[in-house]
């Protein structure tokens, strides 16, 4: 795992100065601490710093083909490279070094744009091709890992693995963006390919991006989209469908395990974690290294589920304590994520992955297991939800489930579907913004309340679940849950989970891999019937059946915690100041976005016990935090960050 940085000049060949690339490349030290490098030539300037995983003699980048005619850098790992190899060998191409690395060069010298739909693996790269004067960026099919850019006004183009190392160039016009800042309250997290900066866009997955020079603005390609067609819904033979879901996990997990480093696994407890590091205990000889985060309040603490793993498989298990006051990460959080982002489980990820680090240098995850099997509690409600929905017609259903939704804040008298006001607006709205409405961080009207109305009209009518509704039209008709999961593939998955793992594990130098979002995996999973996911108000049905002779019933079986830190404590109590402090201080008002007096009726609401607000004020908090760290004008803010954080992980 690496971080990737470089500039490319679209309007000629001038040269770039070397203080600045090294600036940019340094500010992702973390990404990547064994080895950094920089290429220079006219027009182009390309920066990487290497987390060595793989040939760790001979894969050192930017890396140039045979001739000196392409070179790449390359964050991410190539799971099929020594297939790749052995069917470019046939063609002729001869290797210099055994990294997959050198595939990806000799893959676009064969194939040209189409390398990128030969590759299994997590990854983002850029490749120079001097002959063709361009440029070329592409980004794995599930987003697993980050990439950004930005056309400057005088004609650089810019890339890197964060938003940091943008944030290095004088030149970077700063301005936020309105609706990254209503998706923000929306989503909790800023979904592609929208960053909180106007002038910054983040690479969507499964996309590619060509830029050459004095040929008009950078191309954006999709290559490739999940294509959700689910199978009749029919009875069908379980043991057959579970054996075969077993086959595939060992498949995708065996081809995770490649590495020339210690390598290990994440256990949490729960049935994804657990399904994966029992698949890799029958892969291989030697004790799983196992790493786990122990919460010292009971409701949130599922370590000894993962103790029980550990002992069935004889994994090198280690466990920490987290203690509920762990809440001393916000600025860190600011500075790692270098944009708003507010799911708080980013503090325990942030832990088990410096946990982790000690010991590995890669640990497989459970990541994905929920999304491609529909784990989530959200999806059964959505689902009855739709059911409901699909009774009465549009033009009746949205003005009486609208009128219950604003006058019946509780319905004790109505099925358990029906009691939450937030239930009733849903209804009165089609399946995406239904959806969008019951997971959201804040609801439209929330949002409404909370924005001024100067920054009302800056977003000329725009709304976070616009988004949502806009992969809604790519989304399998006809069938509800296909349609969710479809949708948190396009938003919550890239933007929330994955960046989470992504920049938490790259701040200990720590590669993260998911096997249950090996595509192939993935587009497999994408085509089991709903009811082999979702039965009888069970999620994970057919994974749970699969794992019965793997993993204890009661893990299998129990109730989903989550990995959640106890957010409305920690505000009524030692947060209590801090918060007051940075909510009701100057900093949010000045920006003009927000009616304080909202800002403040949520504070008091929270800290009386009147209402629980800890989701909004935690994305409050941290939306302060970002303009804290980031409202110079400089970078320097994040340089002396960058220190204390060095510090701080060691």
């Amino acid at each position: 795992m690496c971080g990737i940085t470089g500039l490319f000049d679209t309007t000629g060949w001038r040269r770039f100065e070397r203080g600045l690339v090294h600036a940019m490349n340094e500010s992702q030290h973390h990404r990547g601490p064994d080895q950094g490098a920089l290429h220079l030539e006219p027009g182009v300037a390309l920066g990487h710093r290497r987390l060595s995983i793989i040939d760790l003699e001979g894969g050192q980048q930017p890396l140039f083909s045979a001739d000196g005619s392409v070179a790449i850098v390359f964050n991410g790992e190539i799971y099929n490279f020594r297939a790749l190899t052995a069917e470019l060998r046939k063609l002729g191409h001869e290797f210099l070094t055994h990294s997959d690395t050198e595939v990806i060069v000799h893959a676009w010298q064969a194939w040209g744009e189409d390398c990128v739909r030969r590759l299994q693996g997590m990854f983002t790269f850029a490749i120079w091709d001097r002959q063709r004067q361009s440029l070329f960026l592409a980004r794995d099919r599930i987003g697993i890992k980050p990439l950004f850019h930005a056309l400057l006004p005088d004609g650089t183009f810019a890339f890197g693995s964060e938003l940091k190392t943008l944030l290095a160039l004088p030149q970077l016009d700063r301005s936020l963006e309105p609706q990254a800042v209503e998706a923000y309250f929306g989503y909790g997290y800023i979904p592609d390919p929208l960053t909180i900066f106007a002038h910054v866009r983040k690479l969507p997955p499964g996309h590619t991006l060509a830029v050459g020079r004095r040929c008009g603005p950078p191309v954006e390609r999709q290559y490739w989209d999940l294509s959700f067609r689910p199978g009749p819904e029919k009875a069908a033979n379980i043991a057959d469908e579970a054996f075969e879901l077993r086959e595939r996990l060992r498949v995708a997990v065996q081809s995770h395990l490649m590495a020339d480093v210690p390598l290990g696994a994440f256990l949490s407890g729960g049935v994804d974690s657990s399904a994966v590091v029992a698949t890799m205990a029958g892969l291989q000889q030697s004790p799983v290294l196992t790493s786990n985060i122990a919460f010292d309040r009971p409701e949130f603490d599922e370590s000894g589920y993962a103790q029980a793993v550990a002992s069935r498989y004889g994994t090198d298990h280690q466990s920490e304590l987290v203690r509920s006051d762990d809440f001393g990460l916000v600025d860190l959080l600011a500075w790692l994520y270098d944009e708003p982002f507010a799911d708080s489980s980013a503090i325990p990820t942030y832990r088990v992955c410096q946990l982790a680090a000690r010991r590995v240098k890669v640990a497989l995850s459970g990541d994905g297991g929920d999304e491609n099997f529909a784990g989530y509690r959200r999806y059964r409600h959505a689902v009855a939800e739709d059911r409901l929905r699909q009774l009465l017609p549009p033009a009746l259903r949205r003005p009486l489930f609208g009128a219950l939704g604003r006058w019946y804040p509780k319905a004790d008298w109505a099925p358990r579907v029906l009691r939450a006001r937030s239930t009733f607006e849903s209804l009165a709205r089609d399946l995406p913004d239904g959806y969008f409405h019951g997971v959201s961080l804040m609801t439209d009207r929330q949002r409404a309340q909370l924005f001024s109305p100067a920054f009302k009209r800056q977003l000329q009518g725009f709304q976070a679940s616009d988004m949502m509704r806009a992969h809604a039209r790519n989304a399998p008709d006809g069938d509800a849950l296909a349609t969710i999961q479809y949708l948190d593939f396009k938003t919550w998955l890239p933007g929330d989970i994955l960046t989470k793992v992504d920049r938490a594990s790259m701040a200990h130098g720590l590669e993260v891999r998911v096997p249950l979002l090996d595509h192939q995996f993935v587009e497999w999973a994408a085509t089991l019937p709903s009811s082999l996911k979702l039965r009888g108000g069970e999620g994970k049905y057919l994974l749970k059946k699969a794992m019965e002779p793997s993993l204890p019933h009661a893990l299998l079986y129990r109730s989903k915690k989550g990995f959640s830190v106890p957010l409305a404590v920690w505000l009524r109590g030692p947060l209590r100041q801090p918060m007051q402090a940075a909510l009701l201080g100057p900093r949010l008002g000045a920006t003009g976005y927000f009616d304080m007096q909202c800002i403040a009726s949520l504070v008091s609401q929270h800290l009386s016990g009147a209402s629980d607000h800890s989701a909004a004020l935690w994305a409050l908090l941290m939306f302060e935090a970002f303009l804290r760290k980031t409202d110079a004008a400089s970078g320097q803010a994040y340089a002396g960050l960058a220190q204390r954080m060095a510090i701080s992980t060691t």
